[in-house]
């Protein structure tokens, strides 16, 4: 997908409830992790300096776990623009299987983000240079 970013969870021990598979809480810490190094990654770094992040709501379907050791793939994107301060990132994770190859999706988020200006510690509407890099692309 255009505009998406990738990266790879290993489960470690610190990452299991008492059900033996990921715990919950560590889902939306990775979806907080991915997302950050997103923005550190494409956006330009005068924006990265300027304007912090906020969730204010999150969504997740769970379909599936993974145990200590397990690898996911998880990919971020921007579905769609921004709505004032507000946009939604999607987050979806799938298994990696012993061959490698990533399955099917096992969590899948959406989380609505509002962009603070650092300089006043209000909201901003998001400037149409700041969207742009995380945007799909025009049909």
């Amino acid at each position: 997908m255009a505009n998406s970013f990738t990266h790879t969870f290993t489960a470690g021990p610190e990452h299991i409830d008492v059900m033996g598979h990921v715990n919950n809480a560590v889902w939306v810490q990775w979806m907080e992790a991915i997302a950050t190094t997103h923005w550190e990654r494409d956006a330009a770094p005068a924006h990265v300096a300027a304007y912090a992040w906020v969730v204010t709501r999150h969504e997740i379907d769970y379909k599936g776990n993974v145990r200590q050791g397990d690898q996911v793939l998880a990919e971020t994107f921007i579905p769609e623009g921004p709505k004032g301060a507000r946009f939604d990132r999607r987050v979806d994770f799938r298994a990696i299987a012993a061959d490698g190859t990533p399955g099917k999706v096992i969590v899948s988020a959406r989380t609505t983000w509002a962009m603070i200006e650092l300089a006043t510690g209000r909201l901003s509407r998001i400037p149409a240079e700041v969207a742009a890099p995380f945007l799909p692309p025009e049909a």
